[in-house]
């Protein structure tokens, strides 16, 4: 991976050649149809709205665009930051795609987490003459984004960049910050992406997997880029990753709560309940891998002890997170996604008989969890912990799962004193 200073592109040789550019040769847009973009978990919905965006109705004003799945949200990286990906093989030919209304669809989603630290990964890979957005576009694309949007954005990735992606950010250096082009980091292959995020909570397209592929094989075997690193076998304590249920088996005390949702929580409770913002800031990775080592080592963590106390707030969130299952589970998915559909005055009994049904060791965390952030007073805390707390079986969300599941959250939390009673 390369991180390119804006200020150094422009003794880019590409510069000359801008004119001559295609996008992408005519073999690389014969790819075969993507695998269907639909949830495992999401297919029964397929029946109550249209398979391509099951959880907009076809009237939505956004459906033409959410349909394509071109913009997704995907968890959180390796510092504790929001995801946000765009697919460009996604996007259909110009003439098929309302540009300004995609431009209106990103930003209704950056909307939701620019008060947080977020990270933007764009796969290139799939944008050709045919549906590519005019220059002019872009250059307004990038000036609708305002400071707010600009600030927390931690790092934008390119993956699979071409010598037009480059070519294009040479052209656009007058009007693109020394700051912001700070940000911009080149990924040639999908392994490099594993510094930053698991690819698995990706849902990757078929088409730049095999991109990814053809680009591998392609390479000279001594230049082979190395591949995703394998999974490390479990830890005798392994406590991220590892099923509630077994963790409660091993707890010396039969305690339902995970230790590190206790340490976390109590911390946070004692020292964070002011602090505005505490879910809303990445952390020190190196730190944060560090306490996950301590915990899946068996060895007692201190977060009094530690400098940074954002610490604890981003060691909860990558817990619930790694968890194999969402601590709401899969099973109750497709309720909390149509939860928006149960009457007022039938909502918190509905919510209550739900979150009633979950195995007692979820119910346990997840009640000494909204307990917890039902005591803090910041609005967000529901589009902070809804993608954290329920996700798809592929772990990757569509976007019109995203508001469902936040709205859910944001009515436990505002009823947690009737639901937990």
């Amino acid at each position: 991976m390369s991180s390119e200073l804006l200020v150094d592109l422009g003794e880019d040789p590409a510069t000359a050649q801008l004119g001559p550019l295609k996008l992408a040769t005519i073999e690389d847009q014969q790819w075969p149809a993507d695998e269907s973009t639909l949830s495992k978990s999401e297919t029964d919905l397929s029946q109550r709205f249209d398979a391509g965006s099951p959880h907009l109705p076809w009237d939505h004003p956004y459906y033409d665009i959410a349909r394509h799945q071109i913009i997704e949200v995907a968890g959180d990286d390796n510092f504790g930051r929001k995801v946000i990906v765009f697919n460009a093989c996604r996007m259909p030919p110009q003439h098929q795609l309302d540009h300004h209304k995609l431009l209106m669809y990103l930003k209704g989603t950056l909307d939701q987490y620019v008060e947080s630290d977020y990270t933007l990964i764009y796969f290139h890979h799939g944008l050709t003459s045919e549906n590519k957005p005019s220059l002019s576009w872009l250059r307004d694309a990038y000036r609708e984004f305002d400071r707010k949007y600009k600030k927390n954005i931690k790092a934008l990735y390119i993956v699979h960049p071409t010598m037009f992606i480059k070519t294009l950010l040479i052209l656009f250096k007058p009007i693109i910050s020394f700051k912001f082009g700070r940000k911009i980091n080149y990924v040639s292959y999908l392994s490099e992406l594993e510094d930053v995020v698991k690819c698995e909570q990706l849902l990757i397209p078929a088409r730049v997997k095999e991109y990814d592929n053809k680009l591998r094989a392609s390479m000279k075997p001594t230049a082979q880029p190395p591949m995703s690193p394998p999974r490390s076998p479990p830890l005798p304590d392994q406590v991220f990753g590892v099923p509630l249920s077994l963790l409660r088996q091993r707890s010396s005390d039969d305690d339902s709560v995970p230790v590190v949702m206790r340490d976390t929580i109590g911390f946070l409770s004692e020292q964070g309940l002011e602090i505005e913002g505490i879910f809303r800031r990445s952390a020190n990775v190196t730190l944060v891998k560090e306490v996950q080592l301590k915990y899946n080592s068996g060895v007692p963590v201190n977060f009094s002890a530690m400098e940074d106390v954002h610490l604890a707030a981003v060691i909860l969130k990558t817990f619930l997170r790694e968890l194999p299952e969402p601590l709401l589970t899969y099973q109750l998915y497709n309720d909390i996604v149509n939860f928006a559909s149960v009457s007022s005055d039938s909502q918190v009994t509905v919510m209550k008989t739900l979150v009633e049904s979950l195995p007692e060791e979820n119910y346990a965390s997840l009640r000494y969890l909204v307990t917890f952030l039902a005591r803090m007073t910041n609005s967000n805390l529901a589009v902070v912990f809804g993608p954290n707390l329920l996700w798809g079986r592929d772990n990757a969300m569509s976007l019109s799962a995203i508001g469902p599941i936040n709205n859910f959250t944001r009515t436990l939390l505002d009823q947690q004193h009737l639901v937990f009673t």
